[in-house]
């Protein structure tokens, strides 16, 4: 009985420690292919990929577009308007370390969204830019 009992507890523990470190987990490395099955999940969609390259390029109102900065195409190294500052290119196959650290990935959406769109950008939005964005390849 005794022995039942400690592994109930060490099961409960151990359920309970897997638990937060996956809660913790995507501050942390992370796949693009991880962040947009979160980001899908939570609008309930699939992710449409011409919608997320139309939403990248186009402009939503305001003076800019997402192209404005990083470039029509995602494989190349854009400026930012404004201050002319390098930014890297924005499509994982050409730059491996974007989209694996969620806490960034949602810095820079709800910054860039903001600028371009005048609001936060829905889960729909996010998913649907970064499927057109990882389905960039060389």
């Amino acid at each position: 009985m005794q022995s039942i009992l400690k592994r109930r507890v060490l099961t409960r523990f151990a359920g309970s420690v897997l638990a937060a470190l996956c809660i913790a987990a995507p501050a942390y490395a992370i796949t693009p292919a991880a962040q947009l099955a979160a980001l899908a999940a939570q609008s309930g969609q699939a992710p449409q990929i011409s919608k997320g390259q139309a939403f990248f390029n186009n402009k939503h109102g305001a003076e800019w577009s997402c192209a404005s900065c990083h470039t029509s195409n995602p494989a190349q190294e854009g400026k930012h308007a404004k201050t002319e500052k390098r930014i890297s290119p924005l499509a994982p196959a050409f730059n491996p370390d974007r989209f694996t650290d969620s806490a960034k990935t949602e810095k820079w959406f709800r910054r860039n969204c903001n600028d371009v769109v005048g609001r936060e950008c829905s889960a729909s939005e996010k998913a649907d830019v970064l499927a057109w964005l990882i389905s960039v390849k060389p």
